[in-house]
């Protein structure tokens, strides 16, 4: 158990690309415990925990962060109040709140007949806003205890129409106004922020093509892209500070400009 003896971060998607990166951060930088919370690859998840314990080894036991991996659907709301329920009976308190997950399928942007399924959507709009409504839900009566932080990832493409698809685009710009909407329904005891970024070169982003990689890399004012590593300093700094609410914060070497 870590109750009383560091903060206590919860990260959904957190064990790949941006979640571990965050998780990385977090641990190291800030030294909050960490529950890492996966879908469904239990080996990338227990593989990051044994690596953030063994990364902390020789601290004080008493003091030192607690990681933890739990399996939940972030897609289910049942899921949600179950992985909430984990985190405080493991580790007592929650101070942080990470809502990194989401869902897209890519398809041209700019093409309205590749837009026009109704499926799509729905689990857009399912995962990109009302799974992170849901679990603000689950988790609010812990960080009013905590005066914690939530803090959600949208994207560069909820600010200037761009990206995977436009089912994605659209329900990215309502998380952050459900971010920023949230804020003034929460204060003063929670702050909530969200986080924009541009194309990480992640499992996610590479899964573009290469010829839309370079066409990104161009734009971007720094040519160059962001990295997940930039991102979780951040986050970092939202989760840290007590003076930061309602603001959505883009880091995408200047994709937006």
């Amino acid at each position: 158990m870590a109750a009383g003896a560091t903060k206590v971060a919860l990260i959904t998607a957190g064990s790949n690309g941006l979640g571990a990166a965050i998780a990385r951060t977090l641990a190291s930088e800030a030294h909050m415990s960490v529950v890492i919370n996966f879908h469904s690859d239990s080996s990338r998840a227990d593989g990051l925990v044994q690596e953030l314990t063994q990364a902390l080894k020789g601290l004080n036991a008493s003091t030192a962060p607690h990681f933890a991996a739990i399996k939940a659907d972030i897609g289910q709301r049942d899921e949600i109040r179950r992985l909430v329920a984990e985190t405080i009976q493991q580790m007592g308190r929650l101070d942080v709140v990470i809502s990194n997950a989401g869902w897209t399928r890519i398809t041209e942007f700019s093409d309205l007949r590749q837009a026009d399924d109704e499926a799509d959507w729905d689990r857009c709009f399912n995962m990109n806003v009302k799974s992170h409504f849901f679990l603000f839900q689950a988790c609010r009566e812990h960080l009013e205890k905590s005066e914690g932080a939530f803090i959600v990832t949208a994207s560069v493409a909820g600010v200037a129409p761009s990206g995977s698809s436009l089912p994605y685009s659209v329900t990215k710009a309502a998380l952050i106004h459900l971010s920023r909407s949230l804020a003034i329904i929460a204060a003063p005891k929670i702050r909530v922020n969200s986080v924009s970024p541009g194309v990480l070169l992640t499992d996610w982003g590479r899964q573009f093509s290469e010829e839309k990689l370079r066409s990104v890399e161009e734009r971007n004012a720094l040519k160059r892209f962001a990295t997940p590593e930039d991102v979780a300093q951040l986050v970092k700094h939202l989760a840290l500070s007590n003076s930061v609410t309602g603001q959505n914060a883009v880091i995408d070497a200047g994709f937006s400009l």
